[in-house]
């Protein structure tokens, strides 16, 4: 699979664009367990052109994450084209427009699945886009906004149309938000329509190797996005890669490398971010990192009660030592 000249090889496995989880450390963690690729949260155009700290601070790109997708989200077509110039100078290897965000304070504002009520919009603003930068342009969107509204085939026609290197679906509307299970089927539908040539990439409830060996081989998509399934868990994409390699599972990582995995990341996220906000954001994922472990609740709640890095690696050390293998 390509995206302009970005070879990806077979069937690439990428990193979902999540706000307040794909972060450079994070990505950098998915890069090293085998994403193909991975996207960066997704960043305001309209914060861009204000400088705004936290949008800014989101152009960040490590060297051990690329390739990497700058993500975008706008409701105002000359924002958007004014903050090419400040994501060209990041130099990601492409930028992709969310057209999918369900949350309602993006929506309100016309952004994210906005567009999917208005396909000609879409494409207006995709097509200037395009047209305005030399990086390859994607986009990520929904099936529509809601179940009588599905709309995704004339939605991915159009956006090829406009110009765009490949699609991300998610396999639900904008309605079902984050409920519900994934329609891979509707997602299928738009690789099999005659005209479609560009790349079509699932997402959505792809939370084992063998759903991804699912959407390769059954539903003959072109590639794979994973989002929730990542969280806490970055081997994902090694373990995906290996089931649909061989057809055999590859084990979880034991405690000590667990352990390991998340000292990288937050040293990493102490770096960028600032210790406080490292150790705060980190709290949502310690019971993901250690799922299955038993009697981990005492655990947790010292992980959740530490206040310093320092705090935090201790706790960690003593998990080490009561789970060794």
């Amino acid at each position: 699979m390509k995206i302009g000249t970005l070879d990806l090889g077979d069937f690439p496995l990428f990193l979902a664009p999540m706000e307040d989880v794909s972060d450079p450390p994070f990505r950098k963690l998915c890069r090293k367990h085998g994403a193909d690729m991975v996207v960066t949260e997704f960043i305001s155009t309209e914060g861009l052109i204000r400088n705004a700290y936290k949008s800014v601070k989101k152009l960040d790109i490590y060297p051990g994450e690329r390739p990497v997708a700058i993500q975008i989200f706008g409701h105002d077509l000359q924002n958007m084209l004014a903050s090419l110039r400040l994501i060209e100078k990041a130099e990601p290897d492409a930028v992709d427009i969310n057209y999918g965000c369900p949350v309602k304070k993006v929506v309100n504002k016309g952004a994210g699945a906005a567009f999917l009520q208005d396909p000609e919009r879409m494409q207006r603003f995709t097509a200037e886009i395009v047209r305005h930068t030399g990086l390859p342009v994607t986009v990520k969107t929904r099936l529509g906004w809601d179940e009588n509204s599905i709309n995704i085939v004339e939605v991915a026609l159009r956006m090829q149309d406009a110009g765009v290197k490949a699609i991300f679906i998610h396999g639900r509307t904008r309605k079902q938000m984050y409920g519900g299970t994934a329609d891979w089927d509707a997602i299928a539908a738009v690789k099999r329509h005659p005209d479609m040539e560009i790349p079509v990439v699932a997402n959505g409830d792809i939370d084992s190797p063998q759903k991804a060996a699912l959407i390769r081989d059954h539903y003959g998509l072109d590639g794979a996005m994973i989002g929730r399934g990542a969280i806490g868990n970055p081997w994902i994409f090694e373990q995906m890669r290996h089931y649909l390699n061989t057809g055999e599972l590859l084990a979880r990582p034991g405690i000590p490398d667990i352990v390991v995995t998340i000292k990288e990341y937050l040293n990493d996220a102490v770096r960028w971010k600032g210790e406080r906000l490292a150790i705060l954001e980190a709290r949502r994922h310690y019971a993901k990192y250690f799922k299955g472990l038993p009697n981990f609740k005492p655990w947790r709640m010292q992980l959740v009660q530490a206040e310093t890095l320092a705090e935090v690696l201790a706790v960690l050390d003593k998990i080490t030592k009561e789970f060794p293998e």
